[in-house]
């Protein structure tokens, strides 16, 4: 399908084969051989789980499915970008097809690139990363209180999330709100909309994805060099390695601002078209996927001692070692697919989402990125790219035969749920269940009366607790061995 978009008429129109229907003109023409490549990708998504004799997903089934208005990604082969290609809208208001050049939010994925610039600091001397960070903060200090029980945070703990440091993420501003200082975010003072950072649990006792830690980074970086994070990040990271388009949370060139895409959530646009971080290390890098792919290309050349723009081969194996827990190490987390080991990072933003993985071995990776909410179809399209390109023990789904129940038994099902104050609703609509939870609709797929799973959710098990004939819970029994119990409202 080839989507035409014409003042406020939204047409769709017919065209062969596979999804090179809707990729922007400009996209780049390759081989035949990278053509059958792009056209397997395209015809083969594919979820953590595999519902018996039901086929693989094409890429525009998917997008229809999570409303995804644009998406980009780009495959890593040997070392090399194989391809790219954009496909949908950057921006349907103003007719804007994406193409690989298009620059998306790619959120905590800023955290990656912001490992790179504090070991560049580490690897010049100018920091030690196992020191206390307030050595190196001279325009503010962490204030140290008893939850951290006495020890000192260093970055190395900034970097790996293990500094029992508050605050996961942020919000963003609009183009229309006043922006905090890096000092007003850390100290939780307007205009900021966060809490101040601060100590949570002692540092080293467990990993806990922490925003609020990666921008104390973003301070150290300043204060270290005397340089703005923007300009420093973009001279001594950005630039060595490639990325020229690609800068952090705001630019005045006029040429870049055309290449923006828009954010969305399902059908509406984001408030002013994007939000703005200044948590700049933390979620305020605007790029694409032939960008960043030249940064997972730099780790992985650099691995193996083909490549020293920013680190050396030693120092990069330190940034893919994990520092308290098996994945997270310093600014990506690793995964070991028995034995064959892949560094990733994902991103959240208003309105974006974005995905990248790298293969520790081999020169194999993929970066995938959108101007949509939903974070699934880039994981379904990783899954077709590992199986295309054939990455070895990436993807291994589990095959799960599903039960048909009838619309008068799942009407038993249907009502407010809650735990600890979140309610989670439970909804029928054409012969199908829903879970409802913070805006995001899931649907239910059951292999017994009592047993179901979503393929927004990985590898966790949920089941319905009956008493007697009727139903009076549900259960989540989460990957790090946490059990939800949400009881239905009478």
């Amino acid at each position: 399908m080839k989507f035409i978009f014409n003042k406020s008429i939204l047409c769709v129109t017919l065209f062969c084969h596979s999804f090179s229907l809707l990729t922007a003109q400009a996209n780049k023409k390759y081989s035949k051989e990278v053509e059958i490549k792009i056209q397997q990708v395209e015809q083969n998504l594919a979820s953590w789980v595999e519902i018996e004799n039901t086929p693989k997903w094409n890429l525009q089934e998917r997008m229809n499915y999570y409303k995804i208005k644009g998406i980009s990604f780009a495959v890593i082969r040997d070392y090399k970008i194989d391809w790219a290609r954009g496909y949908g809208w950057a921006d349907l208001t103003e007719n804007r097809s994406v193409t690989t050049s298009t620059l998306f939010q790619a959120a905590s994925i800023s955290k990656s690139l912001n490992g790179f610039g504090i070991l560049k600091l580490a690897q010049d001397k100018k920091i030690d990363i196992y020191t206390d960070i307030n050595n190196y903060l001279r325009s503010w200090q962490f204030p140290y209180d008893s939850l951290s029980n006495g020890k000192i945070i260093t970055i190395a703990n900034l970097l790996s999330h293990t500094g029992g440091i508050n605050i996961s993420g942020f919000d963003g501003y609009t183009k229309a709100d006043s922006l905090p200082t890096i000092l007003q975010i850390l100290n939780g003072e307007k205009p900021a909309n966060s809490d101040a950072v601060k100590s949570i649990f002692e540092p080293n006792l467990k990993y806990r994805y922490s925003g609020g830690g990666t921008t104390i980074s973003q301070l150290i970086i300043e204060d270290v060099t005397g340089k703005s994070y923007t300009d420093y990040m973009a001279n001594n990271i950005l630039k060595p390695i490639g990325m020229k388009n690609s800068f952090y949370t705001n630019t005045t060139s006029e040429k870049k601002l055309k290449l923006l895409a828009t954010g969305y959530n399902a059908d509406s646009e984001v408030t002013m078209k994007y939000h703005i971080y200044p948590e700049k290390s933390a979620a305020g890098l605007w790029t694409n996927p032939i960008e960043l792919s030249k940064f997972v290309i730099e780790v992985q050349k650099s691995l193996v001692g083909k490549s020293n723009k920013i680190l050396s081969q030693k120092m990069t194996q330190l940034m893919l070692t994990p520092y308290v827990d098996n994945s997270s190490a310093l600014g990506v987390f690793i995964e070991d697919k028995e034995g064959i080991k892949y560094f990733r990072h994902g991103g959240v933003n208003e309105g974006f989402t974005s995905l990248y993985f790298g293969s520790v071995e081999n020169g194999n990776g993929a970066v995938v990125m959108c101007n949509s909410t939903d974070k699934t179809i880039l994981y379904e399209i990783v899954n077709s790219i590992a199986t295309v390109y054939k990455w070895e023990n990436y993807y291994k789904p589990v095959l799960k035969k599903v039960v048909k129940i009838d619309s008068v038994e799942l009407s038993k099902y249907v009502g407010r749920y809650t735990f600890n104050g979140r309610e989670y609703i439970i909804s029928q609509d054409k012969g199908n269940l829903f879970l409802e939870l913070i805006g995001q609709k899931w649907q239910i797929y059951f292999t017994s009366p009592t047993d179901f799973f979503m393929y927004q959710a990985p590898g966790i098990e949920h089941q319905f607790i009956f008493n007697d004939s009727k139903i009076e819970s549900f259960e989540i029994k989460l990957n790090d061995g946490k059990t939800i119990v949400a009881e239905k409202d009478e």
